[in-house]
């Protein structure tokens, strides 16, 4: 009797865990990989390729590539698996700058970061030089600004490849402005400069941290992940594994091995259960569940 009472009781829990959800799947789990939506599209892999999605899962260019990346600007960066350089294609999967390019950065305020016989450079939506191959390592430009690396230093370039903020920092990542910060290294701590070079957070964390999104920015601290707002006081306090960025007010975090969504608050919106996620993007977010990859939404949006 006792443990017909437990299985009942069991049961009722679920039931109201299941009543209580408030995600559905918008796209079932049955792909290898899925990427977030962007312009409408998203990438997918299946049979070992990559191709495009629209919201409803059908294949609007169909798996091709060895990779490919989102839409940005009208154009998607991709790998023809033939030659194994890198072009740009249009939404029809049609090449609109033919592969020539050892490596390629999506477009981004009209320009792409690419690299030719070892050094980089930005092409226009035509193909066309803007800035000429002569850096290290580059960025995509955000805000009007790119990082870029020259003789071991990093500084940060505008449009027209001058030096805005002269290169001076051991290391700045890849990311761009946001939010008008960016993440930069100094003495082994990270903290975020502002477009003139000038600490707006001191140095003061470990590791990664990740850009600005939505007033908030995820920062590692004793092994954990935390949300901190730009005066560099904690808004979440670090409890995560890992995490995303916040997007349409929510971010994707994991702990104790599974992914679920949290709110600026930190509350849980989607409690922890996927085996891995991204962050929503034009209503949906990509999650991986039993080894497939679909799309979620949460529901009454």
């Amino acid at each position: 009797m006792k443990q017909l009472l437990f299985l009942c009781a069991l049961l009722a829990q679920t039931l109201i865990f299941a009543q209580g959800e408030n995600w559905e799947w918008a796209i079932e789990p049955q792909f290898s990989y899925s990427g977030n939506f962007s312009e409408g599209l998203a990438v997918a892999e299946k049979y070992g390729k990559y191709g495009y999605i629209d919201k409803t899962g059908k294949w609007i260019i169909p798996p091709q590539f060895i990779v490919a990346w989102n839409f940005s600007n009208g154009l998607s960066r991709a790998r023809n698996y033939q030659t194994d350089k890198w072009g740009f294609i249009d939404q029809t999967g049609k090449w609109a700058i033919e592969p020539q390019f050892d490596i390629a950065d999506n477009f981004s305020e009209g320009l792409a970061a690419v690299l030719k016989d070892g050094k980089r450079g930005y092409i226009n939506k035509t193909g066309s030089w803007i800035i000429q191959l002569q850096f290290d390592e580059v960025s995509s430009f955000s805000e009007g600004l790119a990082s870029a690396k020259q003789n071991g230093d990093w500084g940060y370039i505008d449009k027209t490849g001058k030096w805005v903020i002269e290169p001076k920092f051991l290391f700045v990542t890849a990311m761009n402005f946001s939010e008008g910060l960016v993440p930069a290294l100094q003495n082994g701590d990270w903290g975020y400069i502002d477009e003139t070079g000038k600490w707006v957070i001191q140095p003061q964390f470990d590791n990664f941290p990740r850009n600005f999104s939505e007033g908030l920015a995820a920062v590692e601290q004793n092994g954990k992940l935390g949300y901190i707002a730009k005066t560099g006081k904690w808004v979440i306090q670090p409890q995560f594994d890992n995490v995303g960025s916040f997007s349409e007010g929510l971010a994707c975090v994991q702990q104790n091995g599974k992914w679920g969504f949290i709110d600026v608050t930190g509350k849980w919106i989607i409690q922890p259960q996927f085996d891995f996620a991204q962050d929503f993007s034009e209503g949906l977010a990509a999650v991986e569940k039993n080894g497939k990859n679909g799309y979620i939404r949460l529901k009454n949006k």
